[in-house]
């Protein structure tokens, strides 16, 4: 059944090389996923795991990619003693490639990184490509770990998730994710963004950022010039949650151990591998945990679609709900490397190709359309009031 079901979500159409089989070896990492969810259940939250996980990828119609990564910005590349992944899915990322393979004109980037990285030890490879700031990993880097949970204020009294006011400052997917489950359980979610650097995903096709955004607040502030306006709004939460490199809220005065806290007030901070200060996305952190698919010859592929950020939100919407029922007062830290090495110690699933249908994933249904950039500004200054008040 757990494989059934693998193929029926569409995360084996996801798995395994482009013109080869799909890959049921991570069934297990489904029936997990699906466990955790029904955790959401009594907080009024009914998602299925596998149309998370899946979701972006039947948004955008995308399919296995084997070594390339469904939304085609990561690699997995053989080093001379193991694999390793790297994404080049902004700009400057594409930019310094010349520069972390010592070459003026590196020419096509991808041939001109495994060439590169051939002969060399995995460690130099992702230590030199994370000087530089580029998002890679080693294959298994990681090991498992749960939420840090750290004192920070204050506890209150347990109390649901319902008519909680959610401070949103991540972007991408594994943080909306979580702040999209938190709206669905009843609480008011504020999703900040800068106007000069809003989230991302607004600049792609629309219906993933409405996907993981619909039924939030949209406040749009700059972190510098509104920072008085940025810690109240911050100070009147029940729950924040962050997705910047550790220190970045920190060193304007906005961290979890800056503005005061509310009783029982929760911080999420979701980071790409715990306490390291490095970039990291979803494709090349689920290597960093191992969570990998594999191929015919038995090597690495990537899992489904940057399965590392859906699990992650997953995981940290029920960190979110524990801890409120916990009087609250904690700063809860995930990493989306760790969770995915969680999940990628489950055992594997016998192999099966062939066995069982394998359709593509099916298009989640998008109930309401995110919100305008600042289309929100008046109501949240009018949240900041009352709680002045």
């Amino acid at each position: 059944m757990t494989e059934e079901a693998w193929g029926a979500s569409g995360l084996a159409w996801l798995t395994g090389e482009p013109a080869g089989p799909p890959d049921f070896s991570r069934a297990a990492v489904l029936a997990r996923a699906g466990q955790v969810v029904e955790r959401l259940g009594p907080v009024g939250v009914a998602a299925d795991a596998g149309s998370l996980l899946a979701g972006r990828a039947a948004l955008r119609g995308w399919t296995r990619g084997g070594r390339r990564s469904a939304a085609g910005a990561s690699r997995l590349l053989a080093a001379a003693d193991g694999w390793w992944a790297i994404t080049l899915s902004r700009p400057d990322d594409l930019d310094a490639v010349g520069a972390l393979i010592c070459a003026e004109d590196p020419g096509e980037p991808w041939a001109a990184l495994a060439g590169w990285a051939a002969d060399k030890p995995v460690a130099e490879v992702v230590a030199r490509a994370r000087l530089l700031d580029i998002p890679s990993a080693a294959l298994g880097e990681a090991a498992a770990a749960g939420p840090t949970i750290r004192r920070a204020a204050a506890g209150g009294p347990a109390r649901g998730v319902r008519g909680a006011l959610v401070v949103d400052l991540t972007s991408l997917w594994a943080g909306p994710l979580c702040g999209r489950l938190l709206a669905q359980a009843g609480a008011t979610v504020v999703k900040v963004e800068s106007p000069s650097r809003p989230d991302g995903t607004r600049g792609g096709p629309p219906e993933f950022f409405d996907w993981v955004n619909g039924g939030k607040l949209s406040c749009a502030v700059d972190f510098d010039s509104d920072r008085e306006f940025l810690a109240e709004l911050i100070g009147a939460a029940d729950v924040v949650l962050e997705g910047s490199r550790p220190a970045a809220l920190a060193r304007r005065g906005l961290g979890p151990f800056d503005v005061p806290a509310r009783p029982g007030r929760v911080w999420l901070q979701i980071t790409a591998h715990g306490d390291g200060n490095f970039t990291g996305f979803g494709d090349d952190a689920a290597v960093a945990g191992g969570l990998v698919g594999r191929d015919v010859a038995g090597g690495p592929v990537f899992c489904a679609d940057a399965v590392a950020d859906p699990l992650t939100g997953i995981e940290a919407a029920v960190a979110v709900v524990d801890a409120l029922a916990r009087g609250g007062g904690e700063v809860i830290t995930l990493s989306l490397a760790a969770v995915a090495a969680g999940y990628a110690a489950l055992p594997l699933s016998p192999e099966c190709a062939g066995e069982h249908p394998v359709p593509a994933p099916q298009r989640p249904p998008i109930e309401t359309a995110g919100p305008a950039l600042g289309a929100d500004n008046a109501r949240v200054g009018e949240l900041v009031a009352v709680s002045r008040c």
